[in-house]
């Protein structure tokens, strides 16, 4: 089941729910619209699966930056959210999408317990100037059935991100 916008304040209100910062006027019918943090990853190697990515961070800054096809972006996302009680799933939307940027395509589920900052994937098709803290996507929570496990307490690579997070599947070939 899907939160409604009404649902998804009560639970920030009540504690369920943690998105911050919290503007209430991001909240759409049954979503909550998140924008892009401050900082990118900027990669146009070759990736290998068994090693550590050679990935350059760089501030987007006011005025912009320009993303160039063929290259392979990791950004994060401006606000972190949390819940015990919900899972969450994220998505571009379609203001990004008639841009030509694709955004989180292969990752969306963030499970009952995860503590993050959304690493983001991003590629384009065309040229195009992005911002920091541009709206970019869209975050739903989903109602969560049956016995609760945290993915808190689970003892996972990705749990508490706090800004941008490269693969780490090297971690299990290796």
């Amino acid at each position: 089941m899907i939160l409604t916008r009404s649902e998804i304040t009560h639970a920030v209100e009540s504690g369920h729910i943690a998105i911050q910062p919290f503007d209430p006027g991001r909240l759409s019918p049954n979503a909550y619209d998140w924008r892009l943090g401050e900082t990118i990853q900027v990669c146009d190697t070759d990736l290998d699966a068994a090693h550590s990515s050679g990935f350059v961070e760089q501030i987007i800054p006011p005025t912009g930056m320009v993303l160039l096809p063929g290259n392979l972006y990791l950004g994060v996302t401006y606000e972190r959210t949390q819940s015990e009680r919900y899972a969450q799933l994220i998505n571009g939307d379609r203001t990004v999408g008639t841009l030509g940027i694709w955004v989180h395509v292969s990752a969306p589920l963030g499970h009952v317990g995860h503590a993050i900052r959304w690493t983001l994937e991003i590629r384009v098709v065309r040229p195009v100037r992005i911002y920091p803290k541009m709206t970019f996507g869209k975050i739903i929570f989903i109602k969560a059935k049956g016995e609760m496990a945290s993915y808190q307490n689970m003892g996972r690579k990705y749990t508490n991100s706090s800004g941008i997070e490269n693969s780490r599947l090297y971690e299990e070939i290796t």
